[in-house]
């Protein structure tokens, strides 16, 4: 009995010596872990640093200003609100409310494809406006930068009056100062058109009598 005693007494004396042996004996070296040169930037933010998830969607607003682009973009929702896909009451189809006639002329043959494909009627406008450009050049060339009928008269103004109304009867109502107009089937006129498309940069557009969207 006096044995277990002794036995279980000395595996405890070991058990304590092993476990703080090296408090007893020697300090522990950390040197080799020295951090000298290295660069080390934890930084942990505290109950002043954190920000409040947002739950609520946010939406932004890309800022086209007068470019090309925002002319064409600016057009496009006047005419449809940007819709590639509608077909307004009296036939006309796409974002830039294309009538078939017209597609016809600058090389689309096939309605119902061009209402399924986004390309094809960001080319149609782009050939459309270059064909109105050429047929426009002299009155661009006269007319620009002068008031007519109250409006001051832009490059860009006179394109999209005549996307709207055709090229001839932009003509008629640059030469005539404004005493012939033009109002399509929903009442917008031409000098609406003059005004509210303004001061756009169309330079990207070139004339050319033969454009084509395909």
């Amino acid at each position: 009995m006096k044995q277990s005693h002794l036995r279980v007494t000395v595996l405890l004396l070991v058990a304590f010596f092993v476990a703080t042996g090296f408090s007893f004996n020697k300090r522990m070296d950390l040197s080799h872990y020295r951090l000298n040169g290295m660069e080390l930037c934890f930084n942990v933010p505290n109950e002043f640093d954190l920000i409040e998830l947002r739950t609520s969607p946010v939406s932004y607003n890309l800022f086209l200003g007068k470019t090309y682009v925002g002319f064409k973009e600016a057009l496009g929702f006047k005419e449809s609100r940007g819709d590639y896909a509608i077909i307004n009451q009296f036939g006309y189809m796409g974002k830039y409310q294309f009538a078939k006639a017209t597609l016809q002329m600058i090389g689309i043959k096939n309605s119902e494809n061009f209402l399924e494909d986004t390309y094809m009627q960001e080319k149609a406008f782009e050939a459309y406006t270059s064909r109105n450009k050429w047929i426009l050049r002299k009155d661009i060339k006269r007319y620009k930068g002068r008031t007519i009928g109250g409006v001051y008269i832009t490059e860009s103004g006179i394109l999209a009056a005549a996307h709207l109304a055709g090229a001839g009867n932009v003509k008629k109502f640059l030469r005539s100062e404004g005493a012939e107009g033009f109002a399509d089937a929903n009442g917008t006129s031409i000098r609406y058109y003059l005004k509210k498309f303004s001061g756009y940069d169309t330079s990207f557009i070139k004339a050319n009598k033969k454009a084509r969207a395909i």
